[in-house]
């Protein structure tokens, strides 16, 4: 998930703990516990993202593709990242230190807040269509949710809102309020959000000001908590229905492919319209991608009026719940000597739906055939860079066309 999304969780997690702990005897230690515990899970809910500075390991793209998510995105990795995150708090903030000492209740909520902020990146960050390898070195595939945007603002108003309209000064508050609904706006401007989910997102912000004023912010908080709970339960079974409609479409279209993947990128605030991918065997020899959109309500929102910014393509126009925009044919023996190229070799550790036209190597989840993104490598470049060095060694997503265990 995006940084802003950790950020109000962990936010909101440090709150919560705070408010459902016994008080401390005086309210300098309750203002000094409350200042720690939300630092502490917001810090814990971004730290696994500090691999970031490990990307310039390797050449671009793979150095990002290959690092980002690795090894303080896995459980074994969890409590180091906890006890170096309590270490660090420890030494650099006096105050906390002195109340750490004379507070069981702040340290006990520290160490939950920063374990569970920790335990939350993962759990988000699966939770979308980049994936993660929770368990690695034991089991070291990746694991997709394919269910929640990677930018949801659902999260963003159910936990944001709530900690906005808690802010003690007017200005913050009313400024932080409606920063929370100029965004979501914005996405409209940009085709990314359709009218419809900006009045959903709107009635969840105008219900979570509401209740924070009427009852207050833990019971708000609260009830953002179960919410977002419910979003993503609702995402994930709206994504087994839009899994089985794909599957039926594409047995329909083409009764003799075998179909090895189905990946599926939900679009921010919408449960009904979804970027739908496919990876299909044809022949002994032949494989094909497609991307295109689906729609779960075809005849409230056919999939050619879903959002084009996050389709990232034409369909064509009607009534269908699946629009196919593109499509790729490829060869089963042609991939397998491609990836004799070490660099090819280390991209298609993260590839998951691998495009190879042009003269480059893409990965169209995340973005339209032809159009370079961050998972772009050039294919020409190859014999004149070295390999690259020190690679985790993640295990290959389209293992079944490249012959792997």
């Amino acid at each position: 998930m995006d940084n802003l999304t950790h950020s109000l969780v962990g936010l909101a997690l440090g709150e919560l703990t705070h408010r459902l702990l016994p008080s401390e005897p005086d309210p300098a230690g309750a203002r000094s516990r409350r200042r720690l515990l939300l630092a502490g899970a917001a810090l814990a809910s971004n730290f696994p993202d500090l691999d970031l500075v490990f990307t310039p390991l390797a050449a671009a793209p793979l150095g990002y593709l290959l690092h980002h998510r690795g090894h303080t995105h896995t459980l074994l990795y969890a409590l180091p990242q906890a006890l170096l995150l309590l270490a660090a708090l420890w030494l650099c903030w006096p105050a906390a230190r002195r109340l750490l000492r004379a507070s069981a209740q702040a340290r006990r909520g520290l160490a939950a807040v920063t374990l569970a902020g920790l335990l939350l990146h993962f759990g988000m960050d699966a939770l979308n269509v980049y994936g993660i390898h929770p368990f690695a070195p034991f089991d070291p595939r990746w694991y997709y949710g394919d269910m929640v945007f990677i930018i949801e603002p659902v999260f963003w108003l159910a936990l944001g809102t709530p900690l906005a309209a808690h802010v003690a000064s007017r200005y913050w508050c009313r400024l932080l309020l409606g920063l929370l609904l100029v965004l979501p706006a914005l996405f409209v401007s940009t085709g990314h959000l359709q009218w419809g989910s900006l009045l959903g997102l709107a009635l969840v912000w105008a219900l979570a000001v509401l209740l924070t004023r009427r009852h207050g912010e833990r019971a708000a908080l609260l009830a953002g908590v179960a919410l977002a709970a419910g979003f993503v339960l609702l995402q994930g079974a709206l994504a087994e229905r839009a899994r089985g409609v794909l599957a039926a479409a594409l047995r329909a279209g083409d009764p003799g492919a075998a179909i090895l993947d189905l990946p599926l990128s939900a679009f921010p605030a919408n449960p009904l319209c979804w970027a739908a991918m496919a990876v299909t065997r044809d022949g002994p020899d032949g494989y094909r991608i497609r991307r295109g959109v689906l729609s779960l309500a075809p005849a409230i929102t056919p999939a050619a009026h879903c959002p084009p910014a996050i389709g990232g393509m034409r369909v064509p126009p009607g009534p269908a719940s699946v629009a196919w925009g593109w499509e790729e044919r490829g060869s089963v023996a042609a991939l397998r000597t491609l990836r004799r190229d070490c660099r090819v070799d280390a991209w298609l550790r993260f590839a998951r739906v691998p495009s190879l036209a042009g003269g480059s190597a893409t990965d169209v989840r995340f973005g339209a055939p032809g159009e370079p993104n961050f998972s772009t490598l050039s294919l020409a470049a190859g014999t004149a860079q070295p390999c690259p060095r020190d690679l985790p060694r993640w295990a290959y997503p389209r293992a079944d066309l490249l012959g792997l265990p």
